[in-house]
């Protein structure tokens, strides 16, 4: 996911206060545990890209808001205010960009290679500020949270009491969205395949689980 394509939507006087909020929710995330690392922060550079030189201004800004959390519900207020202006509950599999920058957050959060309890109050208050359900919040945290609460109908976005051939239809449709020449062209940077990859295999687990119990 890059700058460009998430400025797209916002009025153009609106896009430099949204690059700022993004840039100070990122770096809030990193500090969510307690302590910013290395990993998050290169985590960070790879998921958000700069235009030639704004690099030294948006590094300036990521300094100052990793200092501490304080003040990271505002940020996603007013970046929920640019794309969820009516406050609507936004479906996770319409990857709508609030999604997108959640599942950018939780990138940051796992890049040192634990989930904290702090970054998970962190996000879970951000995808409520975003506009998300708890159930949405739960399908974005399965997909990418090893060790997370999953249950298949979550992963796939259905009800509980779905059928198989809704199973099957829901199964396919996120298996194309999914693709890397999809995934390409809604922006992600190379560097983020791998969550898409995994987003992919917990996909086909999921519906491999159904499908499996449906057989029983």
């Amino acid at each position: 996911m890059v700058f460009d394509r998430l400025r797209g939507a916002p009025a153009p006087d609106q896009s430099v206060g949204f690059t700022i909020a993004v840039l100070a929710l990122g770096a809030k995330m990193a500090k969510a545990d307690g302590t910013v690392t290395r990993d998050e922060v290169t985590a960070f550079r790879r998921i958000f890209t700069f235009p030639d030189g704004e690099e030294d201004h948006a590094a300036h800004v990521f300094n100052l808001a990793r200092q501490d959390v304080a003040g990271f519900d505002a940020y996603a207020r007013k970046i929920a205010r640019l794309f969820n202006p009516d406050g609507h509950r936004i479906c996770a599999d319409d990857h709508h960009v609030l999604v997108d920058i959640l599942e950018a957050l939780f990138q940051i959060a796992l890049a040192d290679g634990s989930y904290h309890p702090g970054e998970d109050a962190f996000l879970t208050h951000v995808a409520d500020e975003f506009g998300l359900d708890e159930r949405c919040f739960n399908i974005v945290r399965s997909r990418l949270v090893e060790g997370a609460p999953r249950d298949p109908y979550d992963v796939l976005g259905l009800p509980r009491d779905a059928s198989k051939a809704d199973a099957r239809k829901a199964w396919k449709a996120l298996v194309r969205d999914s693709h890397p020449d999809v995934m390409q062209a809604r922006g992600v940077p190379p560097e983020a395949m791998q969550l898409a990859m995994r987003r992919m295999q917990l996909i086909n687990e999921a519906w491999a689980a159904i499908n499996t119990r449906e057989a029983a």
